[in-house]
């Protein structure tokens, strides 16, 4: 007899971009699941909880959550996994028998490729751009995975940064400094840089040539982590190469994270070299 087809898919906004679709749909083929993962765009905050009010009903297996919703489902679901409730937010939802829990793998996912570095990280301090959801998840990772002596956040609006940290209610080890992006300088001794904001990617500043901090800024010293991943060059890693930086690409995050959540739906690890080959190689194709 046929298993049931289980069906997951990414909650977000405008989304038909992304990479889930292929990530987890080659994952189930590679398995020979019965599974299939799709999209659901949702226009506005206020439509979320019908939409997993609808999920309950139809029996929707999981979810991903991205932009902008990762904090708007927190209401809406009967629990929350230790690691989403310390950020107060979720990027996946496992639904077992209408019963919907919220977890963040992207503190895990983000962490992944930084383990390497672990001790070089410590008692360093470390930096961070953007001031939105997966600043959070940095800023988490850090605390839980690395003990930097320091975390610096560079935002451009320091009071909406303010208020995102007092809401999560940030009260980890290492102290948190919040700067505007018009004071870079610090940049210079930090071990670790890492861009959140979504400047980089491919079509959405208009150049290639943009990044988020000063190019001067950047050494041989320094490990610098882009969650943008499309262009998995960014400009931001081409100029920390050329500064001789260590360079981790954001489609490490996108993997990690992704193993992480079809390991809560499935209970079953990534076929990971499938994934990869299959994502970098349509990332390749949309760059010809």
């Amino acid at each position: 007899m046929t298993k049931a087809t289980k069906i997951f898919a990414l909650l977000g906004r405008t989304v038909d971009y992304s990479y889930s679709p292929l990530i987890h749909n080659t994952a189930f083929r590679a398995l020979d699941l019965p599974f299939h993962y799709t999209v659901f765009n949702i226009a506005e905050p206020d439509q979320v909880q019908d939409a997993l009010r609808g999920a309950r009903a139809l029996g929707i297996a999981g979810f991903n959550v991205t932009i902008p919703y990762k904090k708007t489902v927190v209401p809406f679901l009967d629990e929350l996994s230790e690691e989403a409730a310390s950020i107060q937010a979720v990027n996946t939802i496992v639904n077992e028998k209408g019963k919907l829990t919220g977890h963040n793998t992207d503190i895990a996912g983000f962490a992944a490729p930084l383990l390497p570095y672990r001790e070089s990280i410590a008692d360093n301090t470390v930096s961070i751009f953007g001031g939105g959801g997966a600043s959070l998840a940095a800023i988490e990772a850090f605390n839980r995975f690395f003990a930097p002596k320091e975390i610096l956040l560079f935002v451009r609006d320091t009071e909406k940064a303010c208020a995102l940290l007092d809401h999560t209610g940030y009260n980890n080890s290492a102290p948190l400094t919040i700067l505007r992006l018009t004071e870079p300088e610090p940049i210079r001794e930090c071990r670790v840089i890492v861009n959140a904001t979504p400047v980089g990617t491919r079509g959405r500043d208009g150049e290639r040539s943009i990044i988020p901090l000063d190019r001067e800024l950047l050494n041989a010293d320094q490990i610098v982590y882009d969650m943008v991943y499309n262009p998995f060059d960014t400009p931001l890693l081409h100029a920390a190469e050329q500064a001789g930086a260590t360079t981790i690409s954001g489609i490490e995050m996108l993997i990690g994270q992704a193993e992480r959540a079809f390991t809560l739906w499935t209970n079953m690890q990534m076929p990971i070299a499938e994934v990869r080959a299959a994502l970098l190689q349509e990332i390749q194709q949309q760059q010809i």
